[in-house]
């Protein structure tokens, strides 16, 4: 029963098909094609299956290639008909069955299924590379077997080579004549004087017209490695038996053979030098098949600009270099490209990239002067020489000012600007994934300060950004690990100079940085989605302190604990029930939980997002409106939020430290004070430093306070052992 035509089989048998059409009439066998294809149909299943595997296996397309070899499909016309047929045809015909388990369901638009692709090609470019490499691999054990059978065979005629070889005549010539290899003899002295027919298709059949008037000497070439003649004469003087090298030579045409060269030393019945024999491996189509497989892998396929891979050699290339030279690195990363991608589509998108690498192709054409493509809408260009202060920054105006100039793209004229980071320095300071890695920061600098600009890098900048980083990059794992601590600063009353409450600080012992404030790592937590798991857990812990607290001192514990809430907290659907199942579990009223939020907050809040703040409150939570004052909110709106406290910022009260305070300061306060009483509502103080601030606020009518006058945060058992200054004097 024959598969289904578009079924996974009958589309391997497809592509085994159109495999077996380009290569069989370059296979020296006695098969018929359908039989070929036959002998072709596992290899291509093989090929389907590594395409398939989640993990690249080179191992699969080696054997692919070393397959070949063994079918006698040696000629390198055979090895480069494969890789079109690949490149061209088995994502085609074989890369439904690519998409692995956790990607089937990825693609459901157009990125997505973009992406696949991109990623199927790439794991067929590598098979190729993979196949080429068996087959290289194959193909040279054949030739070096072929050598040594030829070379025994001479060896064996020594002695009777220049008397028609009339021992081992047979043998000998029926390897020399029917060998897949070239083979010529010379004269010690280079007088050539026997080649075989390969050798001579090889040399296109000019060899037999110089046969008499070239010396194996006058085959020099440019390209000829520096110790090719040093081993020549070091043979034909009898010092050394053979040797093998690599070495091209020009046809008669003026092309140029790249060959496996092999020479060894042929002796007479005496022992003494007679002859050379010199085995030839046409390599020219393998060399530049490699050629093109290491252009393909070193360039950008879209743009034709050096990808990645070349871009880092050269940079390092560039840092190795000598005393007294100087880099200059522009890394460039196009503002708005998404957009233009997202609306004119990915091939309006490519189109794009092309013209603009195009362009910057022509800012760099100086000596030293490179641009590459990493990837995405990021660019590269790189300067080296003596003076690149002065180049790079040349380059980078260069760039924005081609970038300037409207590119047309399906009718349309398209603005694309770019941000620039810009790394210069001597050569052996940094290494090549530093300068981009500092090179990317000074990016997004441009970028963050409107873009269409450049930057220059900033070592201090760079150190502060990387531990923002590596900051951001601990942050998920130290909650795990138990970094977090909590400590508590007394709320006081101004009265009586009584304690009534603590406010609840949440701190990072971090292995390597040590202390960490929250003032460093609550933004980082808000902007990576912690800080609700982080703000649970200080909820637990603060309302699991306040209960220890009532249970060990009763009446003589704070009456409340304070806990900050960030805006993604507030945001959170399960803000209440968080919060709910937290007292329940711990046992502590509601009253004695106070839950403070910013005052820039809650500007502008809707009724959806005060609702959560309105159930707790009216459970008996506090709800404190923290830093008041600083969100230039309407003091109207005061009377729409379902809080109990205000906290006033401490910019408020700077002014107060000294005696006289400043009347400004007095007469804003006494007037919040005065509001925020109408309303009922209590004042709560910050950074209370000393006796003249927390007088004045006493006689302001302040309700607490709290600050360094007081006592520092510190660990919970320190809070009843602390020395509390008389606020009342």
């Amino acid at each position: 029963m024959s598969p289904e035509p578009d079924g996974p089989e009958g589309r391997l048998r497809r592509f085994a098909t159109i495999w077996s059409r380009a290569v069989f009439p370059v296979t020296a066998t006695s098969m018929t094609r359908p039989e070929f294809e036959e002998l072709l149909l596992p290899l291509a299943r093989r090929l389907r299956d590594a395409l398939a595997e989640r993990a690249f296996d080179a191992a699969a397309g080696q054997a692919v290639g070393q397959a070949l070899v063994e079918l006698h499909c040696t000629d390198p016309e055979a090895l480069s008909a494969t890789l079109d047929v690949v490149e061209s045809y088995l994502v085609l015909y074989c890369g439904d069955l690519g998409t692995h388990d956790g990607e089937r369901g990825a693609v459901g638009d157009d990125a997505a299924a973009a992406r696949l692709k991109e990623g199927l090609r790439a794991r067929s470019s590598r098979l190729q590379h993979a196949v080429a490499a068996g087959f290289a691999g194959a193909l040279r054990r054949r030739t070096l077997a072929e050598q040594e059978s030829i070379s025994q065979a001479a060896l064996n005629a020594r002695h009777t080579v220049a008397e028609a070889l009339h021992v081992s005549e047979a043998k000998f010539r029926a390897i020399f004549e029917g060998a897949a290899i070239g083979i010529g003899i010379a004269k010690l002295d280079g007088t050539i004087l026997q080649v075989n027919d390969t050798l001579m298709r090889m040399f296109r059949g000019d060899m037999d017209n110089h046969l008499m008037r070239r010396n194996v000497s006058d085959w020099t070439h440019p390209d000829d490695a520096p110790h090719v003649w040093r081993l020549y004469e070091e043979l034909v003087t009898g010092v050394r038996e053979h040797y093998s090298v690599e070495k091209p030579y020009y046809r008669s045409d003026g092309t140029v053979l790249w060959t496996n060269l092999t020479v060894s030393l042929l002796r007479d019945a005496d022992g003494e030098p007679q002859y050379q024999l010199a085995l030839m491996e046409d390599t020219t189509e393998r060399r530049l098949l490699n050629l093109r497989l290491r252009y393909e892998a070193t360039h950008d396929a879209l743009t034709g600009l050096p990808n990645r891979t070349l871009f880092f050699e050269r940079l390092e290339k560039a840092l190795a270099a000598g005393d007294g030279m100087r880099f200059g690195l522009c890394y460039l990363d196009l503002d708005g490209f998404k957009t233009i991608n997202d609306s004119l589509g990915h091939a309006a998108g490519d189109r794009l990239l092309v013209e603009v690498a195009d362009r910057l192709q022509a800012c760099a054409t100086a000596p030293g002067e490179m641009v590459a493509r990493l990837g995405g809408d990021e660019f590269v260009a790189l300067t080296t020489g003596l003076d690149t202060r002065r180049e790079v920054d040349e380059l980078a105006g260069r760039i924005l000012s081609v970038l300037s100039i409207p590119i047309r793209i399906e009718g349309r004229e398209l603005t694309v600007r770019g941000s620039i980071g810009i790394v210069e320095g001597p050569a052996g300071e940094q290494s090549a994934a530093e300068v981009l890695r500092s090179a990317d920061i000074t990016m997004y600098r441009a970028k963050s300060a409107g873009g269409n600009r450049f930057e220059l890098a900033d070592p201090e900048v760079d150190a502060r950004t990387i531990t923002r980083h590596g900051l951001t990059t601990a942050l998920p794992t130290a909650l795990d690990r138990g970094e977090f601590f909590i400590e508590y600063q007394p709320l006081v009353h101004l009265a009586d100079g009584s304690v009534s409450g603590a406010e609840a600080l949440v701190r990072w012992s971090h292995p390597q940085h040590g202390l960490i404030g929250p003032d460093r790592f609550i933004p980082l937590a808000e902007h990576t989605g912690l800080i609700v798991p982080l703000g649970r857990w200080v909820l637990g812990e603060a309302v699991r302190q306040a209960q220890e607290w009532q249970s060990q001192y009763g009446a003589d514990s704070p009456l409340r604990i304070n806990v900050n809430l960030s805006p993604c907290q507030l945001h959170h659907p399960h803000l209440v029930a968080d919060t709910v199942e937290t007292l329940e579990r711990v046992g502590l009223d509601p009253t004695a939980l106070c839950l403070e939020v910013t005052e820039s907050a809650l500007i502008g809040a809707d009724d959806d997002l005060l609702k959560p703040l309105r159930r707790l409150a009216e459970m008996g939570v506090g709800i404190a409106l923290d830093d008041f004052g600083t969100g230039y909110s309407n003091l109207a709106n005061l009377r729409r939020l379902p809080v109990s406290v205000l906290k006033l910022d401490r910019s408020f009260t700077q002014g107060m430290q000294h005696y006289p305070a400043d009347p400004v300061d007095l007469k804003i306060v006494e007037g919040i004070v005065s509001l925020a009483h109408s309303l009922d509502l209590s004042v709560t103080v910050e950074g209370v430093e000393t006796g003249a601030q927390a007088e004045q606020l006493r006689e302001l009518g302040c309700d607490t306070a709290q600050g360094w006058y007081y006592a520092r945060p510190g660990p919970a058992d320190r809070l009843h052992s602390l020395a509390l200054v008389d606020a009342v004097g």
